[in-house]
């Protein structure tokens, strides 16, 4: 039976509780419950591939993490590498700094990594590189071939919100002209890879993102199957809660069942829309 590759969507990987946030604990347990029951995380080449018609192999996963916080370096790349796990980071690439390697876990005098909302505080101040990563880290993580890193445009930003919001296809052209100048600079190139900022796209925008050469769109939809065939401008995520590996690992079960999943994933929408309704 064919099955579905479920993509894993991260945001921090700390010890500081926060929204969107798995402690160091829990993302090793669930790291630890993958490689326990023989799961492996593809390349998004790989994932591409089963997109368009090649299945992947049984029990694959795409982990993810959006933006790319310091603690992805600190905690998230030094427990996938120990597991020999890989994954994907989404970068927004205004926010990507200068500066020598800071210590990962392993290392003595770790940095801080506060909570979400302080890491949007410190950014709108002016002082993104106490949480976010330096280029300098992205280049370690992708040589060790750990992580690979794709465009989350260039400032993170809701254009279609707000009193310019006439003018937010216009806005959209320009993140991505600006994301990949950057992506192609540091890294060499620039892949078909993109993640929309806090979720949000339109027929608009996917046809921007095409124009702009991104062909594998992920969202923050978590109820849908990404199937061999499956439209690669709608790749559903479903986000990891800072739960234990067994919790976690019943969602990935469940969700890419073949024949669990379609009424697994009916039912959660259903639901949604009847909360919405009420």
């Amino acid at each position: 039976m064919t099955r579905s590759v479920p993509v894993l969507m991260y945001h921090h990987v700390s010890p500081v509780q926060g929204m969107i946030t798995v402690s160091p604990a829990n993302f090793e347990d669930q790291l630890r419950w993958l490689r326990k029951h023989g799961y492996r995380s593809l390349t998004c080449e790989q994932f591409a591939a089963h997109l368009e018609g090649e299945p992947a192999p049984p029990r694959s996963v795409l982990i993810t993490f959006d933006d790319g916080y310091l603690d992805n370096w600190v905690y998230a790349y030094p427990l996938m590498k120990q597991y020999g796990f890989n994954g994907v980071i989404f970068l927004v690439t205004s926010w990507i700094g200068e500066g020598t390697l800071r210590p990962h876990l392993g290392k003595d005098a770790l940095p801080e990594t506060p909570s979400h909302h302080d890491c949007e505080d410190l950014i709108e101040h002016g002082e993104a590189d106490k949480v976010m990563l330096r280029w300098s880290e992205v280049e370690a993580m992708r040589a060790d071939r750990v992580f690979e890193f794709h465009s989350h445009t260039h400032t993170h930003t809701r254009w279609d919100l707000g009193p310019d919001k006439a003018r937010k296809n216009e806005h959209m052209v320009a993140e991505l002209e600006a994301s990949r100048a950057i992506l192609a600079e540091r890294l060499g190139g620039v892949s078909q890879h993109f993640c929309w900022p806090q979720g949000y796209f339109d027929a608009d925008y996917i046809r921007i993102a095409r124009e702009a050469g991104f062909r594998y769109l992920y969202t923050t939809q978590a109820f849908g199957r990404n199937l061999p065939g499956h439209d690669p401008a709608h790749i559903h995520r479903f986000a990891v809660r800072n739960t234990s590996g067994q919790s976690v690992g019943r969602r990935i079960v469940v969700g890419s069942h073949p024949l669990i999943a379609p009424v697994f994933h009916r039912f959660k929408l259903w639901k949604r829309a009847r909360r919405e309704r009420s």
